[in-house]
């Protein structure tokens, strides 16, 4: 195309918490700068899935994402949406709605990016250039960087969720249905930050 805009960014999307049964539901994206892509890869010389990484490899991750958005090479956002939102809305418009918010808290130009999406999911219309793909924290670094702070970010408020529910266990599952939480579930019942939808024939 004659005509096609210089892309200046490269924007990862990933979500992470889908299937708990508590806890939000997390997006992270991640905005490189055509300009230090190279730089970026450098610092980054493997893709790694924060599926496949331990807790200690995703802290020491998410400390060197720090470091580049420090050095002006990257930036990210990281965006929730509360049980109580999935249960009205749904999964899917929650994780939209998280998507949007993300975008919304990094500075770009959506004209000159080009956004890469994990899976199923999908940038708002106005972004032309975007593309999603399967397994794509696997093979993309922008998406496999936007896992890990979502990842790390969720994990951190399901740790402190756990402060205030320590019978629940959130600690350890993160809010995925474990033998341990659904007996927890049992004996104590729901909190406001499990997803009622996910949960029908748990009585209250």
């Amino acid at each position: 195309m004659k005509n096609a805009p210089k892309i200046k960014y490269m924007i990862g999307i990933d979500e992470v918490g889908r299937g708990p049964l508590a806890g939000p539901v997390a997006v992270g994206a991640v905005c490189i700068k055509a300009e230090h892509a190279r730089r970026v890869k450098n610092f980054f010389p493997v893709v790694k899935d924060s599926k496949k990484l331990s807790s200690k490899a995703r802290e020491l991750w998410r400390a060197r994402i720090h470091d580049a958005e420090r050095m002006g090479y990257l930036s990210c956002a990281v965006s929730f949406v509360a049980p109580s939102v999935i249960d009205k809305k749904g999964l899917t418009a929650a994780i939209q709605s998280a998507i949007d918010t993300s975008l919304s808290e990094i500075e770009h130009d959506a004209n000159k990016t080009k956004v890469l999406l994990d899976g199923g999911l999908h940038a708002p219309k106005q972004y032309l250039l975007q593309k999603t793909i399967i397994r794509g924290d696997e093979k993309e670094l922008a998406i496999a960087l936007a896992s890990i702070v979502a990842k790390v970010a969720r994990d951190s408020r399901m740790v402190l969720l756990a402060k205030k529910y320590p019978q629940y266990g959130f600690e350890k599952h993160k809010g995925y249905g474990t033998r341990g939480h659904y007996a927890a579930l049992k004996k104590n019942g729901l909190t406001p930050h499990h997803r009622k939808s996910f949960l029908k024939n748990i009585e209250k």
